[in-house]
């Protein structure tokens, strides 16, 4: 995203209330999270081949979007002409400093 880019009117979207008053503008919808997120798993199996695959999440604030990552691995590896093995592991690190 460029600095001067100014995002989406947040009345675009649905904003739970809680948020509502924090919130002035909507950098990255989530449908385009979602669609980059696809698309890095076509890049991953594609980059990765037929080598097995060790996903690693940091966790707490990656989990989500390492859930995802991985159900779009999994659908592509299910879909796919050939089956990779995945691994999957969680690290938690107490400081990232």
């Amino acid at each position: 995203i460029r600095d001067e880019e100014s995002g989406y009117n947040k009345n675009l979207f649905c904003i739970p209330k809680h948020y509502e008053e924090d919130l002035e503008r909507v950098f990255i919808p989530h449908g385009l999270i979602l669609d980059r997120t696809e698309r890095l798993a076509r890049d991953i199996m594609q980059d990765m081949g037929s080598h097995h695959i060790v996903a690693l999440c940091v966790l707490k604030g990656g989990y989500k979007f390492f859930a995802d990552l991985l159900d779009h691995i999994k659908a592509l590896n299910q879909n796919g002409d050939k089956s990779v093995p995945i691994t999957v592991d969680f690290v938690r690190i107490k400081n990232y400093c």
